[in-house]
């Protein structure tokens, strides 16, 4: 179930959320660049700037004599970085539908704190129930996560169009798409747990939990910005 636009109209320039798909796509095509020159660069790159769940834990609770620096920063670079072309697009996409809108609800200085709150969420959510994971884990998923969990709490009767491949194509509303991609990653997440698979690469299923409920939780939090423009009047 890919979803390829909504209806819920913003009223105004998501400047934020473009620049945010812009570096993602950006840093990527570097990445595609270097590791065609030397995937050897590429990996131990990944392997500094990717969040090492075993590594974070081990640095940020004393225990390796590693600078703090080389846990926390990990924490926000990872969200810039992705493992394919189809990682990236996917994930710009899903950004692309859903994050114009909770940043017309949040305003541009909030929507940027909300983003990286969202990913921290979903980092620290993946090294709790993952810590002994020596892979590194990349992707906005789990920011963009957080902006699908305040678009479901925002615009739960917004319809999005969805393809069902390889011919399908439905509106439905946002509350079911969401929900239905929220207990999904559940699931998925806890299935990885039971059958003790969590540490063989793949899909961070929970840091696409942590950042979801997250966003739900937060936008809330940080509420909306003052004298938004709706339904043409102020």
């Amino acid at each position: 179930m890919i979803p390829l636009r909504d209806d819920q109209p913003s009223f105004s320039t998501p400047f934020i959320n473009y620049f945010l798909i812009a570096l993602n796509v950006l840093v990527y095509l570097w990445e595609f660049s270097v590791g065609a020159q030397s995937p050897r660069v590429l990996n131990a790159f990944v392997m500094q700037f990717g969040l090492v769940p075993r590594h974070a834990i081990a640095v940020l609770s004393g225990h390796s004599h590693a600078s703090p620096a080389t846990a926390i920063v990990p924490f926000f670079t990872s969200m810039f970085l992705h493992a394919s072309f189809m990682h990236v697009a996917g994930n710009m996409l899903f950004l692309w539908i859903f994050g114009d809108n909770v940043e017309d609800f949040l305003g541009h200085f909030k929507y940027v704190v909300f983003y990286f709150a969202s990913g921290l969420a979903a980092a620290t959510t993946q090294i709790l129930l993952n810590p002994d994971s020596r892979l590194p884990t990349v992707g906005a998923s789990g920011a963009i996560a957080g902006v699908m969990g305040a678009y479901f709490i925002l615009y739960p009767r917004a319809r999005v169009l969805v393809w069902f491949p390889p011919i399908f194509f439905f509106y439905v509303p946002a509350w079911l798409m969401l929900g239905f991609w929220f207990l999904y990653q559940f699931f998925s997440g806890t299935v990885t747990v039971i059958a003790e698979t969590a540490q063989q690469g793949g899909i961070a299923f929970w840091a696409h939990v942590g950042g979801f409920a997250a966003g739900v939780i937060m936008i809330k939090v940080f509420g909306e910005r003052p004298h938004r423009y709706r339904y043409g009047t102020w």
